[in-house]
């Protein structure tokens, strides 16, 4: 009797309740299915040849492969096993990346196609790897409180990318916003990171189209610039005497090292030297006068 194909599969979690990962490398043939998700994934190694929406199409290693809800596919390896990544995600979730709310009763399958079953699109690989980049350290316990925002920002990316250029999606219309209230609102509370819904939905702009203006106008997306302010936050918390703990927890870092790491990227030196620097600067409370 024939030994069965190899195959080795890993499913993978996500934060958001609408969205799962697998891991698979196999040489299995799979008959023909479908999925009540969309699905968008990264052949990493070898070639396969399946059935789709628009016939049988092959995908070697590099190329992206998508399906849609209820699209019957299937998957056959051409010359050995073949390795891929897929990200599965529920209508609601998907359309919640086009618009700035939509009701479930119009995310349903069917309503937004994506048009192509194998994608070549270098941004879009690059986005999507750095998606699974985020996801890999949140499955694995590395990530910090406030790197939802970044996953938030990194599935949005991902998402506009393939919806604008490879789906049946019309071009969301032009909204103006006022930016400045977004900034604000991510300095005013820099301990607690808002969604991408929440900084987005008072001016009724899609998560992207905040995503994107808001990179535009200060050069960095939301998460980014969160962390700059926490970092600054921090450095004047230790200029005027506050101990390294304290001022990474009243800046919003998980924690000591977390800030560190933050701060040496952003200044170039760490908080500890900042630490040293200040105090040589501060008076001594021996009753002599300050050095004018």
């Amino acid at each position: 009797m024939p030994a069965a194909p190899d195959h080795r599969s890993r499913v993978t979690a996500s934060p958001w309740a609408g969205l799962y990962g697998t891991q698979i490398d196999s040489a299995r043939e799979f008959g023909r299915h479908w999925h009540a998700t969309y699905g968008l994934g990264l052949l990493e190694r070898g070639a396969q040849s399946s059935a789709s929406g628009r016939g049988q199409v092959d995908a070697r290693a590099g190329d992206l492969i998508t399906t849609n809800p209820g699209e019957v596919h299937d998957g056959r390896p051409l010359g050995g096993a073949r390795r891929w990544r897929m990200l599965y995600l529920d209508p609601q979730l998907m359309h919640s990346m086009s618009a700035p709310c939509v009701a479930p009763s119009l995310a349903s399958a069917g309503s937004l196609e994506l048009v192509r079953p194998v994608i070549r699109d270098a941004r879009l690989q690059g986005l999507l790897l750095r998606l699974f980049a985020r996801l890999d350290r949140w499955n694995q316990g590395q990530a910090h409180d406030d790197d939802g925002l970044a996953c938030e920002e990194a599935l949005v990316q991902v998402c506009a990318q393939l919806l604008e250029r490879h789906s049946t999606q019309a071009p969301a219309p032009a909204v103006s916003a006022d930016l400045a209230h977004v900034r604000e609102r991510l300095a005013d509370d820099p301990q607690r990171a808002p969604s991408l819904d929440e900084l987005a939905a008072p001016f009724g702009l899609t998560k992207y189209q905040l995503l994107r203006r808001f990179q535009r106008a200060y050069g960095l997306p939301p998460h980014a610039w969160l962390v700059q302010q926490r970092v600054e936050r921090a450095r004047d918390l230790i200029r005027r005497g506050r101990s390294l703990t304290d001022a990474a927890a009243d800046s919003g870092f998980a924690d000591q090292s977390h800030m560190t790491r933050a701060f040496a990227r952003q200044f170039g030196f760490t908080p500890g030297a900042w630490q040293r620097a200040a105090a040589a600067r501060r008076p001594r409370n021996d009753g002599a006068a300050p050095p004018q």
